[in-house]
């Protein structure tokens, strides 16, 4: 396959090394050299299978329009765009392109989603989340604790799940999701030890996405790499 990247930062940079260690030709562009999308064009994008982007929200916002508006491929890692979320499903459908969204391509943490939506199932437990990052990290709550926040009220209806969000240092990330009950508590963790496992989850999805439209949740298919 032939892979751009949209993003050189940290994980951006670790997704063109996985990719190419996975065999498939790559390019990359950071946001500067993309300023509004506009290297995303017929030409820049002719023999190019997926792109992935791992931007910024207002960027990753951007790139999808001009890519999903040629009916090409994208897999989207940044988060914070997730209002528009239904025009860009539309728009890939509309035009045959292809969208793959997710909070974190991390598998392990596809598995942490998994349990949890079991363990909300409990009655008579008080739920709460906690998230670390890096310093660095603009958003707070982070999208991977946004998601296991609507898992948990999707199980427990009419409650308000609390999340507490830390920023320390060069964190990796670390989700904690604790169900209080009377006489226990029952803990889930997942703690990342770098961010490989998000950059090949990433790299895994895009190989699934090729040659398909429409448009898809990472948690949806994951089962599937």
């Amino acid at each position: 396959m032939i892979i751009l990247v949209l993003g050189k930062g940290k994980t951006g940079s670790l997704v063109a090394q996985v990719a190419r260690e996975r065999g498939h030709s790559v390019r990359v562009l950071d946001v500067a050299e993309n300023r509004g999308a506009s290297a995303l064009n017929g030409p820049n994008l002719a023999g190019v299978d997926v792109v992935i982007d791992f931007t910024n929200a207002e960027a990753a916002l951007e790139n999808m329009r001009a890519v999903l508006a040629l009916g090409r491929s994208i897999v989207v890692g940044t988060t914070g765009w997730y209002a528009h979320l239904a025009d860009m499903k539309a728009l890939a459908i509309k035009r045959g392109g292809a969208l793959l969204y997710g909070t974190n391509f991390s598998i392990g943490v596809q598995k942490l989603f998994s349990l949890t939506a079991e363990l909300a199932k409990l009655e008579g437990y008080t739920f709460s989340i906690s998230e670390t990052h890096h310093q660095s990290k603009l958003d707070a709550p982070s999208g991977t604790a946004i998601t296991l926040k609507q898992i948990i009220e999707a199980g427990q209806p009419g409650v308000d799940i609390e999340v507490t969000s830390h920023r320390v240092g060069d964190a990796k990330g670390e989700h904690i999701v604790t169900a209080t009950g009377p006489d226990d508590i029952l803990e889930l963790r997942h703690d990342a030890n770098n961010r490989k496992g998000f950059a090949l989850g990433a790299v895994r999805a895009a190989e699934w996405l090729n040659g398909k439209s429409g448009a898809w949740e990472f948690r949806e298919i994951f089962d599937q790499l």
